[in-house]
């Protein structure tokens, strides 16, 4: 007989899925048109999520935060992508931003930079790409030199999420450029800090409640103990971090698409062409069949990503694995995302096409996550090298 529970969710984690649908449903989804027709940033979704403790769930007890395991931290971004893409930013930025602190900071640093976020009294975002630095982020120009007890940035980064909002930032730099990847370095930076700045919003497709903007460093002078581990190992913290952040842009294209996989339904019931519901006419019901298997399969491939990524920090061990399975919960996701939220606008009809309904915005929302994190071609990439090293 197999055992129960060998394979499902513990009940905590239900609750937790529970606990954030009812948060989304009464508090975020009565505002995600507003937000993005406004492109404003959620502050009601912030606030809910905050007093609730779901905005960064993943900072662990010793820094005052929840201490939630990675499938725990997908449900959130989930449940919360699921009504609006722009609001998971908050919990999914947060962690992005804090795990290369968590993975290589100093326990003062830790201290310093987590338990503000932890408490929701500031948030944190990730400072990697630069213009011409994207999928080959180690061709990176920021420079970063030591001159007596502080470190002294210049240089641009791009496409920072929350930036802008965000009071800390993780930001990568070159500090020895002859030896290029192993040159690279991290380090905290605080909005405040002289020789910061932060430009305009850029102009987008989807994703309109979540700012991205360009980050400017322009002598800017930061305290020596804010580098997060050695110098030189900042590249390697960076690739480390998308091992346990790239599943949660699976989540996220889950969320997305399990939203889209709802309204949907619940329109084809309703809505009526040569005397019957829509929802009766088999074209439309295998839609919706391969729409929700292709979720449920995302689905699982996240939370094993999420899990493995767990199981490996926890017990210290590296999974060979991983970066493999991360990168392929995250491109299988955000393509079922792309393909659901499209039929979705197919399945509305004319309707789906305009600003009354959310599926055109859903779409919108899901193409990101097809690119950042890594386009889904470098995530092929990182698959095809991994089966064949």
């Amino acid at each position: 007989m197999p055992q129960a529970g060998l394979y499902q969710l513990t009940e905590e984690h239900d609750a937790i899925r529970t606990a954030v649908r009812d948060i989304a449903e009464r508090e975020i989804k009565p505002y995600a048109a507003e937000v993005d027709a406004e492109s404003r940033f959620p502050v009601e979704a912030q606030k809910a999520l905050t007093a609730a403790g779901f905005h960064a769930t993943h900072i662990p007890e010793q820094y005052g935060g929840e201490g939630a395991d990675a499938i725990a931290t997908c449900i959130v971004i989930e449940e919360v992508a699921r009504v609006d893409v722009s609001a998971s930013l908050i919990p999914a930025v947060n962690k992005l931003g804090s795990m290369p602190v968590i993975l290589s900071a100093s326990e003062d640093l830790k201290q310093e930079v987590l338990r503000p976020i932890a408490a929701g009294d500031a948030m944190i975002s990730y400072g990697l790409s630069e213009r011409e630095a994207g999928s080959d982020a180690a061709a990176m120009t920021t420079r970063a030199r030591l001159e007596g007890d502080t470190w002294v940035l210049n240089g641009t980064k791009a496409w920072i999420t929350n930036s802008g909002i965000s009071e800390w930032y993780t930001v990568m730099a070159v500090t020895d450029p002859e030896k290029r990847a192993n040159g690279i370095s991290a380090f905290v930076v605080h909005r405040d800090d002289p020789g910061f700045a932060v430009g305009p919003k850029e102009r987008k497709m989807g994703i309109k409640g979540s700012p991205t903007c360009e980050l400017y460093f322009t002598d800017c002078t930061i305290p020596a103990d804010r580098i997060i581990g050695e110098p030189g190992t900042g590249f390697k913290t960076a690739l480390r971090t998308l091992d346990f952040t790239r599943p949660t842009i699976g989540a996220q294209a889950v969320g997305v698409a399990q939203g889209a996989l709802d309204a949907a339904v619940e329109y084809t019931r309703e809505r009526k062409q040569f005397g019957k519901t829509v929802s009766d006419f088999q074209g439309v019901q295998f839609m919706l069949a391969d729409m929700a298997m292709q979720i449920e399969a995302a689905r699982h491939l996240v939370y094993v990503a999420a899990a493995r990524g767990e199981a490996g920090h926890s017990g210290g061990k590296v999974d060979p694995d991983l970066g493999r399975l991360c990168a392929a919960a995250k491109a299988f996701a955000s393509d079922v995302a792309m393909k659901v939220t499209t039929n979705a606008v197919q399945l509305f009809g004319g309707a789906g096409y305009t600003q009354d309904f959310p599926v055109e915005r859903m779409m919108r929302d899901a193409k990101i996550t097809q690119i950042y994190e890594g386009t889904n071609q470098i995530q092929r990439m990182v698959i095809a090298r991994s089966l064949l090293r």
